[in-house]
């Protein structure tokens, strides 16, 4: 099956991206001249430029386009203001997860939704399952590029081309008519790599335009970034990955994410199964942990005590700013506490770890 690109392909190759299949998406694993360590490296230090086109995106429209919203996500959106965001899972019934996403707040009866490349056509026919009179709902992906400027310099590169003051879009905020470098965009403050950020949604025929103009700028302390760097920063940040700490067999509070399930709402898609969840206690928990023996963690790993299976790493690795291997698990709750001694199954041998809490990156304020 022949890959689909992005509007930015043409960048890809003229910065001369190591290209892969990614869920069916040919994308920049790394940039030859860099690589991930690198650019995982300027990220943290400076700013990278992301291609994040490949998401997708849902046109939620008309007067019950609240209430169906509210329906679908187990964050109360109820409170959003206009041009706010919020970040969400999205749970069948029985409290797994479709998706996790993010809501944009246009107005009481628009809303815009940023869904997972991989899950976007699955997502749509969940949402138009559940569609109700009032709303119009449409698959806008194939509108928008979209590209993230990452780092601690991002405001301050961004800036120089922006016509709007960019200190007035706090975190988890947007704005929907910006003007960077004379092309229009839409602008919010979210992130996926544990810095500062902005991502960029405009006009597919504008993005290599937006592209070459954000590396002018930032030129000496910007550079492109691949997917193998957005991972290893989402990784190190504890941002949670769909498929590994979020999927349709593992609920938002076994992943420790019980500030984003608003079981105080009416009701939404799952609210049942993860009351009782909440109520009984998950037999199940996600927990940190670090790497005492020598080896290096990777997902699906299966994670023991004293020889029983207790669990599987659903994400790790080497966490390159903190200089440690660390991991994610989800193990049988009783052993989900800071200071376990675990093993972690690295090439059929048992090799030391240790729970803990805090052991991952988070941003210097």
């Amino acid at each position: 099956m022949e890959l689909r690109r992005t509007p930015l392909y043409p960048m890809h190759l003229k910065y001369d991206g190591n290209m892969i299949d990614f869920g069916g998406w040919e994308l920049p694993v790394e940039y030859k001249a860099t690589g991930i360590l690198a650019e995982h490296h300027q990220v943290r230090r400076k700013a990278g430029l992301f291609d994040v086109s490949h998401m997708g995106e849902v046109d939620i429209r008309g007067e019950q386009a609240g209430a169906f919203v509210q329906e679908l996500v187990t964050n109360d959106i109820s409170t959003l203001k206009e041009n706010q965001v919020c970040y969400s899972p999205m749970c069948y019934p029985d409290g797994g997860c479709v998706d996790d996403l993010l809501v944009y707040k246009h107005s009481r009866d628009h809303y815009f939704l940023v869904i997972n490349a991989a899950n976007t056509d699955k997502d749509f026919a969940w949402m138009q399952e559940h569609k109700i009179p009032g709303v119009t709902l449409e698959n806008v992906s194939s509108r928008y590029a979209e590209l993230a400027l990452q780092g601690p310099l991002a405001e301050g590169i961004l800036q120089s081309i922006c016509d709007t003051d960019l200190k007035e879009i706090n975190y988890y905020w947007f704005r929907p008519r910006v003007k960077v470098a004379g092309i229009d965009c839409l602008i919010s403050r979210t992130g996926y790599t544990g810095e500062d950020g902005f991502e960029l949604f405009t006009s597919p025929d504008r993005a290599c335009d937006l592209w070459e103009a954000i590396l002018e700028a930032g030129k000496g302390a910007v550079l492109p970034i691949g997917l193998g760097a957005r991972d290893t920063l989402r990784f190190e940040a504890k941002m949670p990955l769909y498929g590994h700490e979020l999927d349709k067999g593992i609920t938002p509070l076994e992943a420790h994410l019980d500030r984003f399930v608003r079981l105080d709402k009416p009701s939404f898609i799952g609210k049942e199964a993860l009351a009782r969840q909440k109520e009984k206690g998950p037999e199940r928990l996600l927990v940190e942990f670090e790497m005492t023996g020598r080896g290096i963690p990777r997902a699906h790993y299966e994670a023991q005590k004293n020889g029983q299976n207790i669990g599987w790493v659903t994400s790790g690795g080497y966490a390159p700013t903190l200089g440690k291997n660390l991991g994610l698990a989800l193990v049988k709750s009783e052993y989900a506490k800071p200071g376990e001694e675990i093993d972690i199954i690295i090439r059929n041998k048992p090799v030391k770890a240790r729970t803990g809490q805090g052991l991952f990156y988070r941003r210097p304020k």
